[in-house]
């Protein structure tokens, strides 16, 4: 134990109906949201790398739950990051029944919301930006958003009919990509992004699409992708309001990618400046 990390901080469970981790074991995401007392928000982050990521980029721990070999292995730098906030512990197969799943990596973190950013302040120093309208799958949510971090996407709208960012498993799937964007939600229509000069896209096939590699698209110099779940894709009256539709060309007379596939293809094709060959790139692995 270091001198960072104190007795009290560190908590053995030998309950599974310890009142005080609630927060992993029985809340459910929308509890966890508390739309009623925001100031009470929690979400919960798993796996060391992402939680330091959420750590790094300012978010605010509430307590940790851990296998208890991580104490001193894999979340040891966590704990003492996180002191005084309490360290829940115990043995792998007791945390697998207290939530319900194998923890992945050994390590859950409770965390508080944030108070999210305007729709103007996502906007204002964004040159591209994505619009996510009704992706309600978590693991979609989650890829999206790990590839607009790291293909030059500068900020993240969503409509209310989409899955939460902050959601454990997109969370995990983004590998803590959530948390190095700006994001809100948007409840005004798409043609509202025009008074902040913004040219609005809709990947759709329809009779009007452009190719993605159009040079009307990369001329742009704002530019908001719209993308919609693949199942129904966007809804006619988004499709009728972008000022594009946009395709991307394929093969052997497949129509479609998934949501997330097609936004990583999108993001690509259409950054605004591309990173230096001999940028520093950090790996992100799970």
């Amino acid at each position: 134990m270091t001198q960072t990390t104190s007795p009290q901080q560190l908590i053995e469970l030998t309950s599974l109906d310890d009142p005080r981790v609630a927060v992993f074991s029985s809340l459910t995401e929308a509890q966890l949201r508390h739309r009623l007392n925001p100031t009470q928000s929690l979400f919960i982050a798993e796996s060391p790398k992402v939680i330091r990521v959420a750590l790094d980029a300012g978010y605010q721990p509430v307590s940790m739950l851990c296998e208890e070999r991580h104490i001193t292995g894999d979340a040891a730098d966590i704990v003492q990051r996180i002191a005084p906030c309490p360290v829940y512990y115990g043995s792998r197969s007791l945390l697998t029944a207290l939530t319900g799943y194998t923890l992945t990596r050994g390590v859950l973190c409770a965390m508080r919301r944030p108070t999210l950013p305007s729709v103007e302040e996502v906007c204002a120093d964004a040159s591209r930006i994505v619009v996510i309208q009704g992706v309600v799958d978590s693991t979609n949510i989650g890829a999206i958003f790990r590839s607009a971090a790291a293909l030059g996407i500068d900020g993240v709208l969503l409509t209310p009919n989409s899955c939460d960012p902050l959601n454990r498993r997109a969370v995990r799937v983004s590998m803590g990509s959530v948390f190095l964007l700006p994001w809100t939600w948007l409840t005004a229509p798409l043609s509202s992004l025009h008074q902040w000069h913004f040219k609005t896209a809709a990947m759709a096939l329809t009779h009007r699409s452009l190719p993605l590699h159009h040079p009307r698209l990369k001329a742009q110099p704002r530019l908001a992708l719209v993308m919609g779940t693949e199942g129904d894709g966007l809804p006619q009256d988004t499709i009728s309001e972008a000022d594009y539709v946009v395709r991307i060309p394929m093969y052997h007379g497949v129509d479609s990618l998934n949501v997330a596939a097609a936004s990583a293809v999108a993001f690509w094709e259409l950054r605004a400046n591309a990173p230096a060959d001999d940028a520093p790139q950090s790996i992100i692995t799970e």
